[in-house]
């Protein structure tokens, strides 16, 4: 266990970090960060139509989340080389990015053109589904504005204003980008974002198999175990669990039962991500009860935030990370609570969750209640049970070491 905290200490997470704050990787990071309030729109629109089921006179909601929600690849096409322009100090041109990518995301959809004039656009397209086109696109006409970027009609010296040479010397990349979009979408009637679909079909199915649900929570919890934040597999993640659930949310307005278990929802509004990932609340209930006055002085001040999934506090100030003592717990549940969440789940025994929640700081139980209802919140009585039992022998060894060092 040593060898491998030093390795990790020394070797992996200094690479891993280096590799999160490269500008291509934190732009995308934080593309997807500056989408999640329309995500949330979204969240609060399936919350507020529970009532529409006691009162039947309500509104139809619903067009709310379309046009925030379901228009996320649209976003995350203009803010990706908005953020990649930003983080390299080429203010000039960000907005001009932005507007690129999202010119070249709309054309890629492969829109109908009609003899009326009139345009046809496949509205699933713009959203969560077109989310792995929109970062390619964002990425491509960031790469395309960065090797134009010495490009220039006039000399250095010139008496032109410098608005006038920035214009002039902006209409290549972009006509290079577009010209390319063109030949791609129209000429060669080549569809992309079906080969996009076709390539991550695999993975997709993959991470709904228990093994891929499973490995996926895993992940997160080592890396966030080495003190790094799960955010750096947003991406990754993100362009599964969106889709996923924005598929089991439409085969529920068909009548159908959904077949994703891997979504957002359940890791961190369900069961699995009780106090935030890892599942660190009940780690911090023992605390209230610990012998150590530093355990219980940070359960007393880390309680709130893990009632509401936040627990960076207890991970970096008990510490959980990089502490031998509570990292092998945490991984332990990282494995557990899946295996019985999705065996659950794929029995039946509990409903598959098939709405749009994202709202992962709510409190403990009241998403688990929205989401699946009574069922869910035994299940949940369950996870917690297994929990708090694998957590205490660690807990109860860490406290003793903390009291004799007091």
């Amino acid at each position: 266990m040593d060898r491998l905290m030093k390795w990790m200490t020394e070797k992996f997470a200094p690479r891993l970090e280096a590799f999160t704050k490269n500008v291509w990787v934190d732009s995308i990071q934080e593309a997807i960060m500056v989408t999640l309030p329309m995500i949330f729109i979204g969240s609060l629109v399936t919350l507020v139509s529970i009532l529409k089921d006691f009162i039947p006179s309500m509104p139809d909601l619903s067009p709310i989340t379309t046009f925030s929600f379901g228009l996320l690849g649209m976003f995350i096409a203009f803010l990706t080389p908005y953020m990649v322009m930003q983080k390299k100090n080429r203010d000039k041109i960000k907005l001009i990015a932005g507007a690129t990518g999202l010119s070249l995301y709309l054309m890629l959809l492969k829109p109908t053109f009609h003899e009326d004039g009139t345009i046809q656009f496949m509205l699933d397209r713009f959203g969560p589904s077109g989310m792995i086109t929109a970062l390619l696109v964002g990425v491509t006409v960031s790469v395309v504005l960065n090797v134009f970027k010495k490009f220039s009609f006039f000399k250095k010296d010139t008496t032109l204003p410098e608005f006038i040479v920035d214009w002039f010397d902006y209409l290549v990349p972009i006509a290079f980008i577009l010209t390319a979009g063109w030949i791609l979408t129209f000429q060669l009637q080549f569809d992309i974002f079906e080969m996009i679909v076709n390539i991550f079909k695999p993975l997709n199915t993959i991470s709904q198999t228990l093994t891929g649900f499973v490995l996926f929570n895993f992940i997160g919890v080592v890396l966030y175990s080495f003190g790094v934040s799960p955010w750096v597999m947003t991406p990754i993640f993100y362009s599964i669990w969106i889709p996923a659930i924005e598929e089991n949310a439409a085969l529920v307005a068909q009548g159908l039962d959904p077949v994703n278990i891997n979504t957002f929802e359940t890791f961190f509004s369900g069961w699995v991500g009780v106090g935030g990932l890892g599942a660190t609340l009940p780690l911090v209930i023992w605390f209230l009860f610990a012998k150590s006055k530093k355990l219980k002085s940070i359960g007393r001040a880390t309680i709130v935030p893990s009632l509401f999934n936040i627990n960076e506090p207890v991970i970096y100030g008990a510490p959980v990370a990089f502490n031998p003592l509570l990292m092998v717990p945490m991984w332990i549940n990282g494995l557990i609570s899946p295996i019985i969440v999705y065996l659950v789940l794929d029995a039946g025994w509990v409903d598959i969750p098939s709405k749009v929640f994202q709202l992962w700081y709510t409190p403990i139980g009241l998403s688990t209640f929205i989401l699946t209802g009574v069922k869910g919140l035994i299940l949940l009585a369950v996870v917690l049970l297994i929990i708090f039992i694998v957590w205490l022998p660690f807990f109860r060894a860490y406290d003793m070491q903390e009291l004799k060092k007091e």
